[in-house]
């Protein structure tokens, strides 16, 4: 078994280190509120600021990986610094910087980093990887996403299933897309559209900046990713934004995630061929007792990044890579092992 630090214990930081930790790992969980891992076996909680203490990492003990799951810029500082130290980084940090911009840094020191290890990104990446060199090129590729509340739920419609900082930028960052063959800057929250997410119903969805590394490694005619929300959601955020009222703290308070409320996570991946042909997955989870969906689908996610990476050390050469430098063989292990965790993933199979 292996000594993983895990940096982060938010809704989902917290998820993956239980995971981890169960499964016979040693885990060392850093935050600076880490109460959501306090007492669990097989977790040794820093409460700390994790900034400060990511260059004392090696001195709790060997240091077989890092999995950065702090929010914003500030999982893109933590990023930055680990690729300076040699180790190997599993990143789920979301921040408008973006690691690629550090490869050269890391291939200086020795260091691999994963980054965008999630659901969308991440999955999202790896099946429009799948679907690239299976169909490729590319006239169309579509990513559809929502964490939501199972039905529409107080004036906002809607609970952030993790960090509200990062659900802000992602209705405030221009949206990157591919249109005719280029990369265009569109804005944030444009493109609305219905889209029908099957027993939930009818939902609106909007453009945002998802696609980040497949822009440069997926060629496409026209790609876009969209975050799915109930009807009503957005034009408020619209509205208020619009009208001066927007305040962002108000905003995490409001949004701010209740464990007694059924929510769900739904994402649809949809590519088109230039003869024609079409492949589309669909995955959704409900969450259980071990987390709640967002928790779980992106969580899942980045445990099985780890563990595929600890099976075979080998698996990514020194530098920065994002998921869908991943293998077919590694992506279908990954999604047979969130099947096998209850997650619904339906499409074409993997091998």
């Amino acid at each position: 078994m292996a000594v993983i630090h895990c940096l982060g214990t938010g809704l989902v930081g917290s998820w993956v280190a239980k995971r981890l930790a169960a499964v016979g790992h040693e885990v060392h969980a850093y935050d600076i509120h880490p109460h959501r891992v306090l007492g669990i076996d097989g977790i040794t909680a820093h409460h700390c600021d994790v900034i400060e203490e990511i260059v004392h990492l090696h001195e709790n003990g060997p240091v077989d990986m890092v999995v950065n799951m702090l929010p914003g810029d500030i999982g893109h500082v933590a990023t930055t610094n680990l690729a300076e130290d040699g180790y190997r980084v599993v990143d789920l940090s979301f921040s408008k910087f973006t690691p690629d911009r550090d490869d050269e840094k890391a291939r200086d020191y020795g260091s691999t980093i994963l980054w965008d290890v999630g659901i969308a990104p991440g999955l999202s990446n790896m099946l429009l990887a799948v679907a690239d060199r299976r169909i490729g090129p590319l006239a169309k590729a579509e990513v559809w996403v929502g964490g939501n509340p199972t039905g529409p739920i107080g004036e906002w419609k809607y609970m952030a299933p993790f960090s509200p900082i990062d659900v802000i930028a992602e209705y405030t960052r221009p949206a990157r897309v591919i249109r005719e063959g280029e990369e265009v800057i569109l804005p944030a929250l444009s493109e609305r559209h219905m889209v029908d997410t099957g027993e939930h119903g009818e939902m609106e969805a909007f453009l945002t900046d998802g696609l980040r590394s497949v822009l440069k490694s997926i060629p496409a005619v026209d790609m876009s990713e969209y975050t799915v929300r109930w009807p009503g959601h957005i034009q408020k955020f619209i509205d208020n934004r619009d009208s001066g009222q927007l305040d962002e703290n108000e905003l995490i308070g409001h949004w701010s995630y209740n464990h007694k409320i059924p929510e769900f996570t739904w994402m649809r991946v949809r590519v088109e061929g230039r003869d024609g042909e079409i492949l589309e997955w669909e995955v959704e989870d409900h969450g259980g007792d071990d987390g709640h969906s967002m928790a779980r689908a992106t969580g899942m996610v980045t445990a099985c990044c780890v563990e595929a990476w600890l099976e075979d050390p080998q698996m990514l050469p020194v530098g920065v890579h994002a998921p869908e430098a991943l293998g077919d063989d590694v992506i279908a292990k990954i999604v047979a092992t969130m099947r096998a965790d209850r997650v619904r993933i339906e499409g074409p199979e993997i091998s």
